[in-house]
């Protein structure tokens, strides 16, 4: 595999071994398939994507973290926000309405 161009890392909420946190009770599953199918659907095949233990930021969830931008997203609670991130990384910007 080549090196990705893009990282994203969605938190599952994890704490050891159980969910305890808000992002997994506020659908970060469910939003983690959509991010995976949404990026095989745009040909994003430069883009990795990994879940994450609890990223301590819970009110704001669900955290999406992109490297090696740096951008942290809170609030990304659908595909509409999913959509707004992956249209702004294609042209090399942040999504500034989920930005932390």
């Amino acid at each position: 595999m080549e090196k990705p161009e893009h990282h994203i890392f969605v938190c599952m909420s994890f704490r050891g071994l159980e969910p305890k946190g808000k992002c997994i009770r506020k659908n970060a599953g469910e939003l983690l398939g959509y991010l995976e199918n949404e990026l095989a659907d745009r040909g994003m095949d430069n883009v990795m994507v990994s879940t994450t233990g609890c990223l301590k930021l819970c009110d704001q969830g669900p955290i999406m973290v992109v490297y090696p931008n740096g951008f942290w997203y809170a609030g990304v609670d659908g595909e509409d926000a999913i959509d707004a991130i992956l249209d702004a990384l294609v042209e090399g910007q942040a999504a500034p309405e989920y930005l932390i």
